[in-house]
């Protein structure tokens, strides 16, 4: 028999992983629209091996924000994506080595957002996908399911 709380975590872990999950799934479709955009972008920030991790990058953001979506080892999924805005985040929003001002504010912004967003991703690793996914059985009644 479904308990209610149960359907309303389930519900919330669907809802959550869907917008994660589309959070790195479109950027990684318009970094593949403009590539050179993109490296260029990522060269202004001294990141080294660049035709590497682009590929990889949008490799990570369309395949593991697939795997949230529907459920398929999203524990991996968001673990790995963790990861990647980590990197992200001290890469391309190194406020601290930025002037006072507004471009610093604006990176210390989007990096305290990614932090946030890494939260969301690792709270996935942990507690797993839930029953409205495409992994396997529910264990003990809790919501781990990959």
């Amino acid at each position: 028999m479904l308990r209610p709380a149960q359907t309303f975590s389930d519900a919330c872990l669907l809802a959550g992983r869907l917008l994660l999950g589309l959070y790195f799934i479109l950027p990684g479709v318009m970094k593949i629209l403009d590539l050179q955009g993109t490296a260029d972008y990522m060269a202004a920030h001294d990141v080294p091996l660049i035709s590497v991790l682009l590929v990889l990058t949008i490799a990570l953001q369309l395949g593991c924000g697939a795997m949230l979506i529907v459920g398929f080892r999203g524990r991996t999924a968001g673990f790995l994506l963790a990861g990647l805005t980590l990197v992200i985040s001290v890469y391309m929003h190194n406020f601290w080595d930025m002037e006072e001002g507004i471009q610093r504010n604006h990176e210390l912004q989007n990096f305290t957002k990614n932090m946030g967003i890494m939260a969301g991703l690792l709270i996935v690793a942990a507690l797993g996908t839930g029953r409205f996914s495409l992994s396997g059985q529910q264990r003990s009644g809790d919501v781990r399911t990959d």
